[in-house]
């Protein structure tokens, strides 16, 4: 069971998210003040939820306290491209804006979870008959190797560890930056096209998918 800890002043808020979280199996705690967040980092957190606007402690303060191997999401209303790629470079793992979907907060977690543990344990991430190696940076199809760039590697990285869901191509941008920071909005379509096109190459499957208007995801069993 993972251990969630929520540092979040508003009461409704939080409540509301330790109540969902606790829903799927997580033991959640919760914090009210960055300096309480502090001093909670000694139950040894699996992941952090942590607004930004807190009282003692801010947010970004409180995040140079957190050991690196701890994932963070940021949960704030600041909404500004500068404020997530601070965030992002700063350790973060994720950023989600206030008002934000409880489905959306929980996919997330999970995506965040679950790429650690790939991190800690070097597992390989199957959907269908594609292999992603997070130990050796290494994607196979059938048997076949794909060789893949860096960014390219990365985004499938993320769709194939999101549970199934829609990725946006801002969003897609914000979880990718701190291995990629060359990677920019308008090449993303890029990379994907790239990235279909090598898959193309070893099989007929259209392993990634283009939802209309909203983003990407990976078709397959993961």
């Amino acid at each position: 069971m993972s251990r969630i800890l929520i540092v979040e002043d508003d009461e409704d808020i939080g409540l509301v998210v330790q109540k969902e979280l606790a829903k799927e199996g997580y033991e959640t705690f919760r914090a009210v003040t960055g300096t309480e967040g502090r001093m909670m980092l000694s139950k040894n957190p699996d992941l952090i939820l942590m607004d930004l606007m807190l009282p003692g402690l801010s947010g970004e303060e409180l995040l140079t306290h957190i050991p690196k191997e701890i994932p963070v999401i940021a949960v704030s209303a600041r909404s500004s491209v500068d404020d997530k790629v601070a965030l992002l470079s700063g350790g973060c793992v994720d950023y989600i804006i206030k008002p934000f979907d409880i489905k959306e907060l929980k996919a997330r977690v999970v995506a965040a979870l679950r790429t650690v543990e790939l991190k800690r344990g070097g597992a390989v991430v199957k959907c269908g008959g594609m292999n992603i190696d997070t130990a050796k940076h290494e994607v196979t199809i059938d048997g076949a190797d794909i060789k893949l760039t860096r960014t390219e590697y990365a985004i499938l990285k993320m769709l194939a560890t999101s549970g199934g869901r829609v990725i946006s191509k801002s969003e897609l941008l914000d979880l990718i930056k701190t291995e990629t920071p060359d990677c920019t909005e308008s090449s993303v379509k890029v990379h994907i096209s790239n990235l279909r096109r090598k898959i193309k190459t070893v099989t007929d499957t259209e392993y990634i998918e283009a939802v209309w208007g909203i983003g990407f995801k990976l078709k397959g069993d993961n």
